[in-house]
């Protein structure tokens, strides 16, 4: 993929509708607290005092929008807390050069750096740099600027005042999540009828289980049914992959295959009922002919051995699951334990003890080749860069370059170019229908403000639908806002819309001239994940050996270790397909087969979990030496492909060898599954190992194929772009 190429793909990506569901309530209280500090501020003060209350309340507002757990007015007091801190800080060192930029580059860098807590912080910080570069102008004195601090603060208070005073949908990011893991599992119920060997992509229960984690005070509050139903999910998952497999579970043709697919296709349906229970809080209706599709006849079961298991299993828990749909989570829950020592729930930091926290993600993140890092410098840049650039054009409000340059970078390099599209296209259609709106009405403070409020309430609404039609809406509010302060509106059209290009240019250059670039890092990122497995594995392994407590629990880390190296591995991939830099080390199509061969190594640990025997059952001490060859040979063909080297399963092939020779199998499951881990792992070292020849011509082979399937396409006689 090549620059031209790339290019076209940032357009239509910064350009695209996103389909997703649309809050107008949400919107409508937010710009609700607009309007009210834009109110209060015009009849108490003055124009410009409304305009630093209207920042506070905007971007403050603008912040609950983000994707987090944490409580929502929490985060609009947080984020009207850093633009007053930013905003009075900066007024300290505004005035001279020599001292404001300094100031606005160490801010702009621990800006970036936010990002290692996750994006909602790192957007937030992003709107503090923004505030710096507005408000400094505004204030004419220390007093002043500590009133205008206070100002903005004020606009985050009356967002958090409105979110306790009407709460909408309370618990419903929470509630999604859990709602969207539990229709993930019942998905992959129905694809497991038709594919008995479908991966299960692990995202839906990733982010339930980071919804899960809940502070003190949130443990109190929690709705009952956010309690229980993502374990059950958890549990649910491997005994459908067994149940579903041919090699261990139900036989692929015949009655056996027919009552598997009965059994899974009651398991969906049930678990959409639970979803819906979940997300809707109130009591679903399971589908009829469920309770007796879920009986396990003694006598006439046609399924046996590890599938009846597995069926067994499976009735067991989806009566739990039957429960929960059937009473809308209403049913009584002890109480929760209170403190550390005995707390049943994933414990989240307070805001007040977010500094260890802080500190131990940010650290990792202080080397050069860590995109966190590169992103904090390229911000830096940037925003000191355009202000000094702005500084020295003959245009009045100049700290848009800067902004527009904060605001569009990312860490990534497709998301920094889409929203820099993003946003010129958007700025152009809202500059133009502010201009037609205020050439229409004339000149009005008042009238300004309520045309303001109209446009953040647009905004909002359309946040979540693309970043370009959010940001028509934003800088047809800024326009407002600016006429209303007194600004001539045919005086700042024309800055808007020039700064901002330049501002998103900016960011632009600074990710070509400091890149972190996905694609030279996919083989580490595939390392790791064929490291996390192998631990995931011998862990499985280990449990039927010594099936203890201690190891059950070891086996859960390691799975939740190998579904984020996982997850690490697939955000690296999709970012890497859409880089326009050749590939190295690893071809798209070397990477996609050893993707498909993990995800088989994974999928057969899954299926053997779903069998480790209970704390009384007989060890299976042949497994204990495969788990130590499997460990050791994972973590050196990690290694290997770090270092683009063949990867070799010697140790893996000598215990099997030698497992053969003992007396009788005590799992049939675990000898199937260590088999196909085998055949995974045969696959992937097919798919990465090489010949010196093909390493050398490897790249120009890939370039080759890229080369004709741009053709393709141009001719027509390839597949039709997917996209918007």
């Amino acid at each position: 993929m090549r620059w031209l190429r790339t290019f076209g793909e940032v357009v239509r990506s910064g350009l695209t509708i996103e389909e997703t569901r649309l809050e107008p309530l949400l919107a409508l209280r937010t710009a609700a607290g607009v309007a009210i500090v834009i109110g209060l501020a015009l009849w108490l003060v003055s124009p410009a005092y409304a305009a630093s209350a209207a920042l506070g309340a905007y971007s403050a507002g603008g912040a609950t929008f983000q994707r987090t757990w944490r409580p929502r007015k929490v985060i609009a007091l947080g984020a009207g807390a850093g633009l007053a801190l930013s905003t009075f800080v900066g007024y300290l060192a505004a005035g001279r050069l020599v001292t404001f930029l300094p100031l606005l580059a160490v801010w702009a860098f621990a800006a970036g750096m936010a990002w290692a807590l996750g994006s909602t912080a790192g957007i937030v910080a992003a709107t503090t740099v923004g505030s710096m570069l507005v408000t400094i102008t505004l204030p004419t004195s220390v007093g002043r600027a500590l009133e205008h601090a206070g100002v903005i603060a004020l606009g985050g208070v009356a967002q958090a005042v409105l979110i306790l005073l009407f709460p909408v949908r309370r618990w419903g990011a929470h509630r999604d999540a859990l709602a969207d893991a539990l229709a993930a599992v019942a998905d992959h119920a129905r694809r497991l009828r038709h594919d008995p060997t479908a991966p299960f992509e692990p995202e839906p229960l990733m982010t339930a289980r980071d919804a899960a984690a809940v502070t003190p005070s949130q443990a109190r509050t929690r709705p009952p049914v956010l309690h229980g139903p993502r374990g059950l999910a958890e549990r649910i998952l491997p005994v459908i992959a067994a149940l579903a497999d041919p090699d261990v579970g139900a036989p692929a043709e015949g009655p056996g295959r027919d009552r598997a697919r009965e059994l899974l296709d009651a398991a969906a349906g049930v678990l959409d009922a639970a979803a819906r229970t979940v997300r809707r809080g109130t009591p679903a209706e399971v589908p009829a002919g469920t309770s007796e599709v879920l009986h396990v006849d003694e006598e006439h079961e046609v399924l046996e051995g590890p599938a009846r298991q597995a069926a067994e299993r499976l009735v067991e828990l989806l009566g739990e699951v039957v429960e929960i749909a059937g009473s809308g989570g209403a049913r009584d829950k002890a109480p929760t334990p209170q403190g550390p020592a005995s707390a049943q729930y994933m414990v989240r930091p307070t805001m007040f003890r977010l500094l260890p926290v802080v500190v131990r993600a940010v650290r990792p993140e202080l080397r050069r080749d860590s995109p966190v890092f590169r992103h904090a410098v390229r911000l830096a840049a940037v925003a000191t860069l355009g202000y000094l650039i702005a500084s020295r054009l003959p245009l009045d409000h100049g700290y848009w370059a800067p902004i527009a340059s904060v605001m569009v970078l990312r860490p990534d390099f497709h998301r920094t170019y889409a929203r820099a599209v993003a946003r010129l296209a958007g700025t152009l259609a809202g500059v133009a229908l502010a201009t037609g709106t205020v050439r229409a009405l004339g000149p009005d403070a008042h009238v300004f403000g309520a045309l303001a409020v109209v446009s953040v309430a647009l905004s909002y609404t359309l946040v979540r639908t693309g970043y370009a039609y959010s940001q028509c809406f934003t800088a047809a509010y800024v326009v407002f806002l600016l006429g209303m302060g007194g600004q001539a509106w045919g005086q700042t059209v024309p800055e808007r819309v020039v700064l901002t290009l330049i501002g998103g240019a900016l960011a632009m250059l600074a990710y070509v001239v400091f890149p972190a670039w996905e694609t030279p890092r996919l083989a580490g990122r595939l390392a790791d994940w064929l490291a996390a497995n192998g631990h995931y594995a011998a862990a499985v392994l280990r449990s039927y050996a010594e099936p203890t407590r201690e190891h059950r629990a070891d086996m859960r880390r390691a799975l939740l270790a190998s579904r984020e190296a996982r997850a690490a591995w697939q955000e690296a991939y999709d970012q890497a397909r859409q880089e326009p830099v050749r590939p190295r080390g690893l071809t798209s199509r070397e990477a996609e087969e050893a993707e498909e061969a993990l995800k088989g190594f994974d999928r057969a640990a899954m299926v053997m979990e779903s069998h480790v025997p209970q704390g009384d059952s007989r060890f299976a001490p042949e497994a204990e030496r495969l788990a130590e060859a499997l460990e050791a040979d994972t973590a050196q063909a990690a290694v290997d492909v770090r270092e683009h080297r063949n990867p070799d399963w010697g140790r893996v092939e000598e215990a099997l060898h030698a497992w053969e020779g003992a007396a009788g199998d005590r799992s049939p499951v675990l000898r199937r599954g260590a088999e196909l881990q085998k055949r995974a792992l045969e696959d992937l070292a097919t798919a990465v190992s090489r010949t010196p020849l093909e390493r050398d011509v490897g790249s120009a082979r890939e370039e080759q194929r890229v080369r004709a399937a741009v053709a393709a396409e141009d001719d027509g006689s390839g597949p039709g772009h997917r996209g918007g």
